[in-house]
């Protein structure tokens, strides 16, 4: 395979992203399915932010093209990406750009009711950041509802095992048949 092909699993705050992402990375293990993972949130993490990009834009995508470029010269050329808005269409460009125009993308919309995410939410979150991270995780969980692109996978994550809500994810890519998955 020369495409580069990327899973992007987006979602609110407490949806679990980086919980399913490191899950779907197992089994692709598993099924010995060449692959890297990205936890999107951390292409982006400086502070300040650069002046000339406040919402950290710029320098997340220069990261994410450089880490690509050393996964793609191991001979990678799937890739699953974690970050809460990276399903908009708005970031298809930054894919486009990093990992070549006719990669293939693939967009999975974690959801979870606003009070999951809150328990979930509650249960990580043990600093300063609790308020802000509850705000913050409806406010995008609204966002994400109204403008997720109409070829995005939904999935809904509310009273659901991890391992059920990833095999439903992988499902999407078809990078892993039936009898590969079963038999890892």
């Amino acid at each position: 395979m020369d495409r580069a092909e990327v899973l992007l699993i987006g979602g609110r705050a407490g949806v679990g992203k980086s919980t399913v992402g490191w899950e779907v990375s197992d089994r692709l293990r598993v099924a010995e399915v060449a692959h890297a993972i990205v936890e999107g949130d951390f292409m982006g993490q400086v502070h300040p932010a650069p002046p000339d990009d406040p919402h950290r834009a710029a320098i997340a995508e220069r990261n994410l093209t450089a880490v690509w470029a050393n996964y793609a010269a191991l001979g990678h050329r799937r890739l699953v990406y974690t970050n809460t808005v990276s399903v908009l269409a708005e970031t298809e460009g930054t894919f486009r750009r990093a990992m070549g125009a006719d990669v293939r993308i693939v967009r999975v919309l974690l959801t979870a009711t606003d009070a999951t995410a809150e328990q979930r939410l509650r249960g990580r979150e043990i600093g300063s950041e609790l308020q802000r991270e509850l705000a913050g995780s409806a406010r995008k969980a609204r966002l994400l509802d109204e403008r997720a692109p109409a070829d995005t996978v939904r999935i809904t994550t509310d009273g659901r095992t991890v391992m059920d809500i990833a095999a439903e994810v992988l499902a999407a890519t078809g990078w892993v048949t039936g009898r590969e998955e079963r038999d890892g």
